[in-house]
């Protein structure tokens, strides 16, 4: 569809596109799948100070949308009687010294209590550091092209803290899904890379995927990605599109399409991946989180229920929601100026509850559920 016709089709879209990009993101490419049909569109810039959109089908680094995937394989093997969802951890990774009441439910629905190898926000609001992330600021950019293993990242969440006792509470750790990432490779023999593009990226054609590792490239065609720190100098804006992301390993590495992203959630809760009983766990929200197996599952604002997961990292954002039966999706893709204050926050979860709200409420934005 061509964006003059989709213009035309879906005003009430666009118009939340342009609202995004006002709120301050360079740029922002959509996807609908719904009972119209498929609707694609895009607002503001590739590029800072540049005149061209987005590309409509763009490259763009998925960040924490790799957990839906990375869970994906874990469930895929334990569908295969070759990991036990309540076994622990410390059966197939012994030499980490894993406290053994934590199973690999856990991992995956970050329960286990495992300190955030990107650093922990505690309660009273301060950081207590990990590896050099994007909450680091400078140090971050000074590193983004530092390769580090999953084994390096994991020893160094175990060396801190635990946040809670194994299974009592729920707290976001990437640390979850880098051991997660290494059961794969323990249990196959192979890349967890390998195992994702024989298991999900070739059956579902989704040509347009690639794990990286620790390769800073990304295919074309793509949006720019920035990052704004503080120095000596005053306030700094560099282009961070390549970097090398095996700071965020398997909680967040990815780089996908929008096209992809709705073929592979599309295909994910319509049980073309996993076997009912163990979708069905996949989707059972942790009360405190709403937070399944590497999924949400979102209330929307009429009543209904999403499937989901999104992800920033350095840049670019994605968001992968979709309907329980898979009969409506929506995907997007984002360019923005990144920072260690997460300035973008607020106005990236506004984006998504108007996004949300037109698609899966037919813009009934101020209905209760």
């Amino acid at each position: 569809m061509s964006l003059t016709a989709a213009r035309q089709d879906r005003p009430e879209l666009q118009g939340i596109l342009q609202e995004i990009v006002d709120s301050g993101f360079v740029g922002v490419q959509l996807r609908v799948h719904d009972r119209h049909g498929e609707w694609v569109g895009r607002a503001g810039a590739r590029e800072l100070g540049g005149t061209d959109g987005p590309p409509l089908d763009g490259h763009v680094r998925i960040g924490s949308n790799t957990k839906t995937f990375t869970a994906t394989l874990v469930l895929q093997l334990v569908a295969e009687g070759r990991i036990g969802l309540d076994a622990p951890v410390a059966d197939h990774l012994p030499g980490f010294g894993l406290d053994r009441r934590i199973t690999v439910r856990m991992l995956l629905q970050h329960t286990s209590g495992l300190f955030n190898f990107t650093g922990e926000y505690v309660a009273d609001g301060t950081v207590v550091p990990g590896i050099p992330a994007t909450i680091s600021g400078k140090a971050w950019v000074d590193k983004r092209f530092t390769t580090y293993r999953p084994e390096e990242l994991a020893r160094l969440a175990l060396s801190k803290p635990a946040r809670f006792e194994p299974g009592t509470d729920w707290s976001y750790s990437n640390t979850n899904y880098v051991l997660a990432r290494l059961l794969v490779e323990e249990v196959t023999g192979r890349s967890c890379a390998e195992e994702t593009r024989e298991r999900i990226l070739e059956p579902l054609g989704l040509t347009g995927t690639v794990v990286p590792d620790a390769s800073p490239e990304i295919p074309e065609p793509h949006a720019r990605a920035y990052y704004r720190y503080e120095d000596a100098d005053g306030q700094e804006t560099v282009d961070v599109t390549r970097h090398d992301p095996s700071w965020i390993s398997a909680g967040g590495d990815m780089i996908s399409t929008t096209r992809d992203l709705h073929t592979f959630v599309s295909a994910l809760v319509g049980g073309e991946l996993l076997p009912a009983p163990l979708l069905a766990e996949m989707c059972t929200p942790h009360p405190k989180a709403g937070y399944g197996l590497g999924v949400f599952a979102q209330d929307t604002q009429c009543g209904g229920t999403v499937i989901t997961h999104n992800g920033g990292l350095a840049g670019h954002a994605a968001l992968m929601y979709a309907t329980p039966d898979g009969g409506t999706t929506l995907t997007a893709a984002l360019n923005y100026v990144d920072d260690a204050a997460l300035s973008l926050a607020g106005a990236f979860q506004e984006a998504t509850r108007k996004l949300v709200a037109e698609v899966f409420c037919a813009g009934r934005a101020g209905a209760s559920g």
